[in-house]
């Protein structure tokens, strides 16, 4: 459990890391960004570890990229370009 808990959270980071790098203007703060990918692939892990039980690290270690990837879409920002109207 200790290394599904270690590998989820360098998923999360990396996957963080990466979203901060590709797209750094669509995120508010980059402190929250690379805060929420670990905490986000750790919860996973540990929910999934929860359902599955032991044996399953492969897919404890998707379900944590899911997580991670998930939490880490709500804190994306629309585009500068996009206006939106009002319903009239």
């Amino acid at each position: 459990m200790t290394l599904e808990a270690l590998a989820s959270v360098l998923i999360g980071l990396a996957i963080a890391y990466g979203a901060g790098r590709w797209q750094p203007r669509r995120f508010h703060s980059r402190r929250l960004l690379l805060s929420t990918g670990p905490g986000a692939a750790l919860l996973g892990a540990l929910l999934a570890h929860a359902v599955l039980g032991a044996g399953h690290t492969a897919t404890v270690l998707i379900v944590a990229l899911g997580f991670a990837v998930a939490l880490l879409s709500l804190l994306v920002r629309p585009a500068s370009g996009l206006r939106r109207s009002a319903p009239a």
